[in-house]
């Protein structure tokens, strides 16, 4: 992918270089190495990115060009420009998904997997498709005449509809419209079919709805049709009015409800879409030519595609499971070995029970007497949660930090609430127009008449459910600085109206907003003065996304300098690496592979006395001004060496990791050295070692 940018640009458009990550995910679809499952997989994470991508960041930028203002979102390029070259981009990769899957379809029937069409099933599969359609689709499912209709009917984001035309074949001219919506949320996308011995066939649910077609319409009289998928993304902005009578919560519920009224922002066809019904439809729903119309092949939604069946394929790779820290193996108390030394939990590669069993401890513990919990993204039948509700029940006081305005988790959310505050926990929103997006907790416990505060902080989310596909790193520790500081940030948050200055005490904990960047800046400042005194200077930095201006340009300054830089990013990355002006080039990588890089982790050299933080904080705007953050220092040495060289092995990668260059060129890192390191399988493989090791030394 060519960088779009200006040579005026100071950096890459934020868009632009996520469009480039997400051509990184198609990547690994096209990886002939990965298992046939996996790359269906990865289209289909692929597919769910570009759906939250039109519908935040498109959206954002058509609302500024009806507003008819600059970008300021975006570094220094124009909204309607960027709009054209997102267009652009997302067409070429439409294009390359389309192959890929072509492909994919091939090795399938190769496994002797089919995926068959209405058109392609024998008499046994014509009856039990029949028979599927009368009893789990037909009850589902609404035939809307959209013709008789003076108001065009919502059409959902996130869902598929079958467009409908219909004919005699003697009065061709006299076409019919109808839509169906696809009712994959019952009945799943993908209907296994009874298949010859040693294959299977699997037929999507809106091929049996094609096939059904003359029964559902049979009154009309119709003998001729036609059909075909359309998606259509809307804008899924939450417009929260400033009326200061209405609640946060009543806000919340309301701007959901609106959300599913977005504008649409995108919508994608079959290609071999009949053109009157693709004309009518643009007409009823006051769409352009100009609104990211984009055709493609006959099966929209890959998102669905995450969960294909896989178990069906022959050659199924089991995946690597969690394995206990060390230190947990033995079978001791976790809250007895927190309160002795801090622990490092590195998931998805440990497992994330020792944080539920922590929880769990102090939930029945009749010393512990509070427990505070910040949560962002939690999962469906959260054992975090059943925690805390039996640590309620057990007379303990529970705050939860319960961020609602989650993307996309709004509604799971405001649900938890309800249940939460009906079991007595106390559950607290934090302050208006900022999220909470730090990852702590804070137990307090009574020993011997004194207080001790204990818990964790995280650079992931409380979530068990992602905590096996997400990598990530948590500390648990009852450090007296770094637990005090805890404290602080919850004090800020149960009374953010009394302003920072809860914050402004933090002495070890560096917090957002107000103070990460102003730490970020004096801690790279260093790093220029230790180069420019001709002393060895490094910076190592992990983390999700750079887009931070002011961020770039001072790790611009400190290339410049003769700073040694090491960037692993896995999604945007705005920064142009490659410049003449600086002393040393500058490494920067991206991975991606079967875990989800989460983690942010920053090493500043510090003339060798090296500092080591993990955080919740990617360096982008929103989250060093306008999110509630924490970053900590690592303390242990030990710990210190443990995450050092997990970021050795991953700045050593030569099988999943790319280079970030100027021209977002996506290319594979090559080395000449004779062993293939792939950091994700050589981290288990360090960590995993290191257990048995430690093991073994505690037996004895």
């Amino acid at each position: 992918m060519k960088n779009m940018a200006t040579h005026k640009q100071k950096t890459i458009v934020r868009d632009i270089s996520w469009l480039s990550f997400n051509a990184r995910v198609l990547q690994e679809a096209a990886d002939l190495t990965e298992p046939l499952y996996e790359r269906i997989r990865f289209l289909g994470i692929h597919s769910n990115n570009m759906d939250e991508f039109f519908r935040v960041r498109v959206a954002a930028l058509k609302r500024m060009t009806q507003l008819g203002s600059k970008a300021n979102m975006h570094l220094e390029d124009d909204p309607e420009k960027i709009l054209e070259d997102i267009q652009t981009t997302v067409l070429n990769q439409m294009a390359e998904f389309t192959r890929i899957w072509e492909n994919i379809v091939l090795e399938m029937e190769q496994e002797n997997v089919f995926l068959v069409t209405e058109d392609q099933l024998n008499d046994e599969q014509k009856e039990f498709v029949t028979d599927f359609y009368d009893e789990e689709v037909s009850p589902n499912i609404i035939p809307l005449m959209v013709e008789s209709i003076p108001t065009f009917p919502l059409l959902r984001d996130k869902s598929i509809f079958l467009g409908v035309v219909m004919w005699k074949k003697d009065s061709a001219l006299k076409r019919k419209y109808a839509l169906i919506e696809v009712p994959t949320r019952v009945t799943g996308r993908f209907i296994l079919l009874p298949s010859p011995p040693g294959t299977h066939h699997i037929i999507l649910v809106e091929d049996v709805i094609r096939y059904n077609l003359p029964q559902i319409f049979s009154f009309f009289g119709y003998d001729q049709y036609k059909s075909h998928i359309i998606k259509v993304t809307r804008d899924a902005e939450l417009d929260m009015d400033t009326d200061i009578s209405t609640s946060v919560i009543q806000k919340l519920q309301k701007s959901l409800k609106n959300r599913r009224k977005g504008k649409p922002v995108r919508m994608v066809y079959d290609r071999e879409i009949d053109a009157g019904l693709l004309e009518y439809l643009i007409r009823r729903m006051n769409l352009t030519r100009r609104d990211n119309l984009i055709p493609g092949g006959r099966i929209h939604n890959f998102r669905h595609f995450m969960d294909f069946p896989d178990h069906i394929f022959r050659h199924q790779n089991e995946r690597r499971k969690p394995f206990d820290h060390p230190m947990f193996t033995d079978g001791l108390r976790v809250t007895d070995v927190v309160l002795q030394k801090d622990i490092m939990l590195h998931f998805p590669y440990h497992s994330f029970n020792p944080v539920i069993d922590l929880l769990r401890e102090s939930a029945i513990d009749p010393d512990v007497t509070t427990i505070k919990i910040t949560c962002y993204r939690l999962a469906s039948q959260s054992k975090v949660m059943n925690a805390l509700i039996n640590a309620v029940r057990n007379g303990k006081l529970v705050i939860v930090i319960l961020e609602l305005r989650a993307r996309f988790d709004e509604e799971a959310n405001l649900a938890w609430k309800d249940r939460l505050e009906d079991e007595g926990v106390k559950v607290i929103i934090g302050p208006p127009n900022m999220k909470v997006h730090a990852k702590i907790c804070l137990i307090k416990k009574r020993i011997n008449e004194h207080t001790t505060h204990y818990g964790f902080v995280s650079t992931g989310n409380m979530n068990e459910k992602t905590a096996k596909i997400y990598a990530d790193h948590c500390l648990l520790t009852s450090h007296r600085n770094i637990m005090a500081d805890v404290n602080r940030v919850f004090n800020y948050l149960e009374n953010h109206k009394g302003g920072m200055e809860f914050l402004k005490e933090c002495k070890t904990l560096i917090p957002s907003p107000e103070y990460s960047r102003k730490e970020i800046i004096k801690l790279i400042n260093n790093e220029i003065k230790l180069a420019l005194n001709k002393k060895r200077a490094a910076i190592t930095l992990k983390m999700n996304s750079l887009s931070d201006e002011q961020l770039i340009m001072k790790l611009t300054e400190a290339a410049r300098a003769g700073v040694e830089l090491k960037l692993i990013i896995r999604g945007i990355f705005c920064m142009f690496t490659e410049s003449k002006k600086f002393k040393r080039p500058v490494t920067a990588i991206s991975i991606v592979d079967e875990y989800l890089e989460h983690a942010r982790v920053w090493i500043f050299h510090n003339d060798g006395k090296e500092k080591v933080f993990i955080s919740s904080a990617d360096w982008m705007v929103r989250n060093l001004d306008h999110r509630v953050e924490a970053t900590i220092p690592i303390l242990e040495e030990d710990l210190k060496d443990e995450l050092k060289a997990i970021l050795n092995i991953q700045l050593n990668d030569n099988v999943k990791a790319r280079v970030l260059n100027n021209e977002l060129t996506n290319e594979y890192v090559t080395s000449y050295q004779q062993d293939r390191v792939r950091s994700q399988i050589e981290t288990y493989h360090y960590l995993y070692k290191k257990t048995m090791i430690e093991s073994e030394i505690s037996s004895h």
